[in-house]
């Protein structure tokens, strides 16, 4: 469940199948709630919308809707309805259900005596298991009224805590391994229109800590695909600071101004939105196009204020390796010395403020050094790309932990067995190794990139023989030390120069 982000009755039915195992005649008890009554209202109020829609009442707003593409296929996937100008229609329904008016009108189905939707194109909102709890009225002929009108929040449907489409994007996110997120419902639904289907939408720009649970359940990998307008981007910036603080990574999609993710897609098409996703950047990059908007690069103060101000964003990145790409960047296209460049950076590092308060609890752990997470992300590429495994073995890659080594050969071990690494299947092949199965779980919480090229490898592979160097260079240091002959000295002088230089 928490390894393929799935609940309980789809793991079961999912692993039964796998072993060949009928589930489907096991019970699984629904425990009765208190506001089973509640539920069952909104699910009497979604069937009568849709029939609406479905009647002669509701031929104005079909045609509205397929004006604007919504075809008959998306209309039933996303369970659209229609309010009608009768005013009272469906709170007298659910009267003669016995519910009582005080109910209706706390759970926003109704005002009084009358229904809260009239005349609106009805989009229903769910909580994560799928149950209608809200609707968002759309007009679609007069325009002198609110654009939308949402349900009001009651016991059932808290905004705050519930990402639209999460139910049907569990099991997309779960096999593109990526969740986007965009503002509205409409984004997704437009989306969905051309096969994107790993998609919510937070039903505006705020994100909660509640929200954030959701997201790392369904990817670590989250693409930030909101409005292009300025609105947007700000919240694009808001966003992908939270999700940085918790050691998410994010990347952006960053549509033109004004564009959002639906206006995008009907003028553009499913090729260029596709094209959009696959080159989405890290969030850190955005910040850094961002910071360089409307910078006069003639100034000498406005271009130092642009570097410094990059610096302290970079102060941020959790990686060193990426940091250091960042610096040499800077370097070679200013024209600065990489040792001031690294001098600055350290100074906002310590200027760092210690977090007050955490958005998610988590278990205090050592930050890692570019070593260390240089090795643990060939592992993670190795577990991803099984051309890795080979590069690894023809490269002679040394680890520096027994531990490390033992993942690795238990991994091109399974590969050379079964000819394809599956995570799922190789943590469960491991689950008696106590001791790299705790290693696999450290790696598999951090937010390591899956794919890579044989560029972005071989840098990776640079530091780890920079490390095994430095390891190297410490132990003659310790034994020349010892050494009590001047000429064995001299020599280990010279196998130390040696190394420095690179020449060995």
């Amino acid at each position: 469940m928490n390894y393929e982000h799935m609940e309980f009755k789809d793991v079961l039915k999912y692993l039964g199948d796998r072993v060949g195992i009928d589930t489907g005649s096991i019970k699984i008890t629904k425990k009765n709630t208190k506001y089973d009554k509640l539920y069952k209202a909104y699910n009497l109020s979604l069937k009568y919308y849709q029939n609406n829609l479905n009647s002669s009442f509701g031929k104005l707003a079909k045609d509205y809707l397929l004006k604007r593409k919504i075809d008959e296929k998306i209309i039933k996937e996303f369970e659209i309805g229609l309010s009608l100008d009768k005013r009272d229609d469906l709170t007298k329904l659910l009267q003669a259900k016995e519910y009582d008016l005080v109910t209706l009108n706390r759970i926003g189905l109704s005002s009084d005596d009358h229904d809260v939707y009239s005349n609106r194109i009805m989009f229903p909102l769910y909580d994560t298991n799928g149950r209608v709890v809200g609707f968002s009225g759309r007009i679609y002929k007069d325009k002198d009224q609110s654009k939308y009108v949402n349900t009001k929040e009651t016991d059932i449907f808290k905004k705050g805590e519930l990402l639209y489409h999460y139910h049907i994007a569990r099991e997309e996110c779960r096999k593109s391994s990526s969740v986007i997120v965009m503002e509205g419902f409409m984004d997704v639904i437009r989306a969905s229109t051309i096969g994107i289907k790993n998609t919510v939408a937070l039903m505006g720009t705020a994100l909660t800590n509640e929200q954030i649970n959701l997201l790392k359940r369904l990817s670590n990998n989250i693409i930030l695909c909101l409005d292009g307008d300025d609105p947007g981007q700000n919240a694009t910036l808001k966003i992908g600071n939270i999700l940085l603080e918790q050691g998410i990574e994010t990347k952006v999609i960053k549509l033109p101004n004004p564009d959002d993710p639906d206006t995008y897609i009907l003028n553009n098409g499913k090729e260029r939105f596709t094209g959009l996703i696959d080159s989405a950047i890290n969030f850190s990059d955005y910040k850094f196009q961002r910071l360089k908007e409307n910078v006069d690069f003639r100034s000498d103060e406005e271009t130092a204020n642009y570097i410094n101000e990059v610096l302290k964003e970079t102060a941020k990145i959790e990686d060193p390796i990426r940091v250091e790409v960042v610096l040499k960047r800077l370097a070679k296209e200013f024209n600065i010395g990489y040792n001031t460049l690294e001098m600055r950076i350290n100074s906002y590092i310590k200027e760092k403020p210690k977090k007050e308060k955490e958005f998610i609890p988590q278990k205090k752990t050592t930050r890692k050094d570019k070593y260390t997470k240089a090795y643990e992300q060939i592992i993670y590429f190795m577990l991803n790309n099984d051309w890795v495994i080979t590069q690894v073995e023809k490269e002679r890659i040394i680890f520096p932990t027994e531990v490390m080594r033992e993942l690795c050969s238990e991994i091109s071990y399974y590969y050379k067995k079964y000819g394809n690494i599956n995570i799922a299947d190789f943590y469960t092949y491991i689950q008696d190794r106590e001791n790299i199965l705790i290693l696999l779980n450290n790696i598999l919480a951090d937010s390591y990139m899956e794919k890579t090229t044989k560029d972005e490898l071989f840098l990776y592979f640079s530091v780890t023989r920079e490390y095994c160097e430095k390891q190297e260079i410490k132990r003659l240091t310790n034994l020349m030390k010892k050494e009590m002959d001047p000429i064995e000295q001299a020599k280990i002088v010279e196998k130390i120069r040696k190394l420095r230089l690179g020449d060995n």
